[in-house]
């Protein structure tokens, strides 16, 4: 196919079919870099809601540069991978301390700023300053495999180069910032990795997938992600009405967040009887033990987990340790939370819900 053609024809059904998004309505390089990170491994439906949120709490890059840590991770908060929020927060920081709150309007200088790299660089370049310069997401590796027939392992670094280079040679010379949202949106919503619309698509005739009934196994990624299984026995301590929580250390994928007293195991969720901490053991002599929760379980990219939460009573004072501390439920109402701790909170039928 000619690539006049593809663009013409892929500008063309986007022009009909696409969905109507806030950010596709500004060219605030803000708020595109925001809508950005925010969607990154997230779906629309669920990231829209986070994308008013932060835009309506942080209007600007320098107020949210100045907002502090736990209040940009209670906004993130159930959104998971809580690694994008606290780089995207640092990256803010950087912006407005070094450039005067300012985005670099060019490709090859949002690309030295830390946290921004090619895809996320090439979206604020084309959306913002209408810079001619591809994206190359997982919706664009798929429709480009399918529509041109491309076998290149997608998890090698030679298919970096392939398609990026086959991505700029199709972007429209006159509407780069319109083909990448159209190439884009075709892929999350027509092109779909599950039960692509092949019947129906702009591309039926030309599209050598559908020709050759490739579309299940293009794009070919050879790589698998392992995944982890972890068993997590939370202790929801409580004494004259506080709940006993710390803040997770750097290094953690909810470094920031709160949580209660954690026991981890390798192979299974712990009976009583079985725990060695000693803290714990020590507070476990001065409870009562009000009952546990059914199991809940926790899907992530990497992990698996597996979590129990116990409710205890503590009756005695006793010396606190690993940085914890007792909180009311207003203050823990307030503190960021992984989406587990948040979830029993909700859930819980003790007397936990005052």
């Amino acid at each position: 196919m000619e690539r006049e053609t593809f663009s013409e024809v892929l500008i063309n059904w986007y022009h009909i079919k696409k969905r109507d998004l806030p950010w596709r309505k500004t060219k605030s390089p803000y708020q595109i870099w925001l809508s950005e990170v925010i969607l990154q491994q997230t779906r629309v439906a669920q990231g829209l809601p986070y994308y008013e949120k932060f835009v309506e709490n942080f209007p600007t890059i320098i107020d949210l540069a100045a907002a502090d840590e736990q209040e940009v991770l209670r906004l993130w908060q159930g959104l998971g991978y809580y690694s994008r929020a606290r780089n995207m927060h640092a990256t803010a920081k950087i912006i407005v301390e070094n450039f005067d709150g300012k985005f670099p309007n060019t490709y090859v200088d949002l690309l030295k700023l830390k946290g921004i790299g090619p895809y996320t660089a090439a979206a604020i370049a084309s959306f913002a300053f209408d810079e001619k310069v591809a994206v190359v997401d997982g919706n664009v590796y798929r429709v480009l495999a399918r529509v041109f027939g491309v076998e290149t392992d997608i998890s090698s670094h030679e298919a970096k180069k392939i398609f990026s280079e086959l991505a700029n040679n199709l972007i429209s010379e006159e509407s780069p910032s319109v083909y990448n949202q159209a190439i884009m949106e075709f892929g999350a919503i027509h092109c779909t990795p599950a039960n692509p619309d092949c019947m129906f698509c702009v591309f039926a005739d030309s599209c050598e997938a559908n020709a050759k009934g490739k579309q299940a196994i293009l794009p070919i990624k050879s790589k698998k992600i392992k995944v982890k299984n972890r068993f997590f026995d939370y202790f929801v301590v409580e004494q004259n009405g506080n709940f006993l929580m710390h803040q997770r250390n750097e290094g953690d994928i909810w470094a920031g967040l709160f949580d209660f007293y954690l026991v981890e195991s390798e192979t299974k969720l712990l009976e009583l009887d079985e725990i060695e901490d000693a803290f714990l053991r020590e507070v476990l002599s001065k409870s009562i033990i009000k009952g546990s929760s059914e199991t809940m379980k926790h899907i992530l990219t990497h992990q698996r987990i597996e979590a129990r939460f116990w409710y205890i009573v503590l009756n005695e004072k006793i010396a606190l340790s690993k940085n914890y501390q007792f909180y009311s439920l207003e203050e823990i109402e307030a503190l960021p939370k992984p989406i587990l701790i948040e979830k029993y909170l909700k859930n819980t039928t003790f007397s936990i819900k005052k």
